[in-house]
């Protein structure tokens, strides 16, 4: 297990993937961090649906225009969703679920992305989530937050440079404009 400071320094986008199906016991590790996600008031309003049929995942590639292809070429993508008449904050908490598995993902060797699908839109101009709900049969009271596509990464990208950070972007104690 590497330090959160390392993960965070390392972790970045991954959107090409190697053929190399995830193995049962790490989809598990992932389900349980997602199950261990933080939500207010401990609602939590979200569930997860996990993709690793193909032609499922090819069709999820295509919820909307740009963004989402290479969620076909991902050996697994997990659906966020949340039904929201359980918390009022349920973009907060599937937010944080997202970023979960993906921290999670990354620790375990793997590589991932989120997908934005709620307030996108499928190039019918029907809304990516309407899509991502019709294949997936997610109930109509059923919010579709993200897509996160994970596996082993066919692509290496840099840590972040710790020198290069927009460290203007942070104030102490009031808002100081630079």
């Amino acid at each position: 297990m590497q330090s959160f400071f390392k993960l965070a320094q390392t972790r970045r986008s991954t959107r090409k993937y190697k053929l190399d199906a995830i193995p049962a016991d790490v989809i598990k590790k992932l389900q349980q961090v997602l199950l261990m996600s933080p939500a207010s008031k401990r609602s939590n309003p979200w569930e997860f649906i996990f993709v690793d049929d193909q032609e499922l995942l090819a069709s999820l590639a295509e919820c909307k225009p740009h963004g989402a292809s290479f969620v076909k070429d991902a050996p697994l993508a997990v659906v966020v969703i949340a039904d929201p008449t359980k918390s009022d904050v349920w973009v907060e908490d599937t937010s944080i679920a997202s970023i979960y598995v993906q921290l999670a993902a990354e620790d375990l060797g793997l590589g991932s992305c989120w997908v934005q699908i709620r307030k996108r839109t499928h190039a019918s101009g029907v809304m990516s989530s309407e899509v991502v709900k019709a294949l997936l049969q997610i109930p109509s009271n059923f919010e579709v937050e993200s897509i996160i596509s994970i596996g082993y990464k066919n692509e290496s990208r840099s840590e972040f440079d710790l020198e290069k950070l927009q460290y203007d972007k942070l104030h102490t104690n009031k808002y100081l404009k630079q």
